[in-house]
């Protein structure tokens, strides 16, 4: 039996250019030059002013309500005769909003690149050793399937089987289980040592391996690391000791050698390029006192609309028939055109959005911003800075996510400066950084032979006044990647 009933749905469609505005918010400084150049080659209608016409003057770019920029494909066709030119046209020059934020304090010098070390990577590095070695052209091919197969950690997590499997699909090279072993060995004597290990087990075995063979302490980490790894793990130091017949000052000795080796030899290589790569989306000086915020120069790309598009509409304007052809041509050109000014509309609404979120949050933390101590951190949520520009939560929380400010007192990720409230016992609502920068302290201080439980630390944070349950201290300390007061002790 067919029943029919009436529903009311409430729907929420966006607009291309809204689309577009969102996944633009989310792009970080270091990442939109990509993206603007992928939007360059895209579209032949959008230009890039800094590239074309440097000596040009500058002229406004006339403000408009990103809303009234909306599409729909109907409309499209029944009014492609009664497109206006003039909205289509204008003068080569700058928009207003690739100068506007020059004047406070930024020069040249920061418009330009960051430079960033050039070094080869961590898989470079291994295909050069492997280069000089005397191997025939079989063994030269495992290796360099063996290299490509490495993590990024570098760690070979693939079996042996599957290596050779490889081989033989995909570089025809008939090789068994046992030349591929060799070949494995002397791909683990490169350096960094360890690379090239299969457990984190034997990849400390490989350092190990190639330190001096007669030193006790020496041969002492290798039996750790070989027979007791789970114990020295989770540190019970009183069973190593019994096990291998050493007073605590030997087998501190044997700590402090393990420790020093690397549990991650792929990494080392790839560290320095990756902290470079952080560029502040914002800048916050302190003038006496006085705190003035600007925006990346790189944020405000000189972008225009392309001349010889605009006259092609022109041409269009003039012409007395006007085929199907001709149409075809225009309409492809109006879509072209009208994507461009989309794009510009949307860098300009992300530049705007930037500023208005960065400034909210500077002044509702004014005093962290001019003393750097977490503990002048007030409490704040998504939704206190979204109340106060206006915008829905989800755009702060795109713009916090992945952008980050430079400050005297450092680097920081916008989404830091958000954080819950705890109440003291005043009544006084605080923000729990300054609780966790307490945890930290006091761990800081401990006595490493004896750290602190979180039981303790729940009575030392309660006789400050702060009046936190034992499992939130310990969700704290984790949230700050300390481990358990067992694991943190020391010979």
């Amino acid at each position: 039996m067919l029943k029919q009933n009436l529903q009311q749905k409430l729907l929420q469609k966006l607009s291309p250019q809204q689309i577009q505005f969102i996944k633009l918010l989310q792009v970080p400084t270091v990442s939109l030059d990509t993206r603007i150049k992928e939007e360059l080659e895209e579209n032949p209608a959008l230009e890039d002013i800094s590239l074309t016409n440097l000596n040009e003057p500058e002229e406004q770019y006339p403000d408009r309500d990103p809303d009234e920029d909306t599409y729909n494909g109907d409309e499209e066709k029944g009014e492609m005769d009664e497109f206006n030119i003039d909205d289509y046209l204008q003068d080569d020059t700058v928009n207003d909003y690739g100068s506007r934020y020059d004047q406070n304090g930024e020069d040249e010098d920061e418009r330009k690149e960051i430079p960033i070390a050039v070094q080869s990577s961590f898989f470079e590095s291994l295909q050069a050793q492997l280069d000089l070695l005397p191997v025939s052209d079989k063994d030269f091919a495992i290796g360099k399937q063996i290299i490509g197969s490495l993590d990024d950690d570098g760690y070979l997590r693939r079996p042996i089987m599957n290596i050779t499997d490889d081989l033989a699909f995909s570089q025809n090279v008939m090789a068994d289980d046992e030349e591929v072993e060799d070949m494995l060995k002397v791909i683990q004597s490169f350096d960094p040592a360890g690379v090239g290990a299969r457990s984190l087990q034997e990849c400390l075995l490989i350092q190990l391996r190639k330190k001096d063979a007669n030193d006790p302490i020496i041969k002492k980490a290798i039996m750790v690391v070989e027979n007791y790894l789970e114990e020295f793990t989770r540190k019970h130091y009183d069973k190593l000791e019994r096990s291998l017949n050493m007073n605590s000052i030997e087998l501190r000795g044997v700590v402090n050698e393990i420790l020093k080796l690397n549990p991650k030899p792929g990494d080392s290589n790839e560290v320095s390029t990756k902290q470079m790569q952080v560029i502040p989306d914002f800048h916050i000086t302190n003038n006496d006192g006085f705190l003035m915020l600007t925006l990346n120069s790189k944020n405000a790309p000189e972008l225009k609309v392309s001349r010889s598009y605009q006259e092609m509409f022109q041409h269009y304007d003039k012409a007395s028939q006007k085929d199907k052809k001709l149409k075809e041509a225009v309409q492809f050109v109006k879509q072209k055109l009208d994507s461009a000014k989309w794009f510009i509309d949307a860098i300009k609404q992300r530049q705007q959005t930037l500023l208005k979120t960065m400034n909210a949050i500077m002044q509702y933390q004014y005093d962290f911003f001019l003393t750097g101590d977490d503990k002048n951190l007030k409490p704040m949520i998504l939704k206190d800075i979204a109340d106060r520009i206006g915008m829905d939560i989800s755009t702060v929380s795109r713009v916090a996510n992945s952008k980050y400010v430079q400050t005297e007192h450092g680097t920081f990720l916008l989404k830091s400066f958000f954080s819950e409230a705890i109440q003291t016992e005043s009544g006084e609502e605080v923000s729990n950084k300054e609780v966790k920068k307490i945890l930290e302290e006091h761990i800081g201080k401990e006595d490493k032979r004896h750290p602190l439980a979180d039981e303790k630390l729940t009575d030392i944070l309660k006789d400050a006044g702060y009046n936190i349950a034992r499992r939130t201290v310990a969700k704290y300390r984790e949230q700050m990647n300390i481990p358990v007061a067992r694991l943190r002790k020391e010979l």
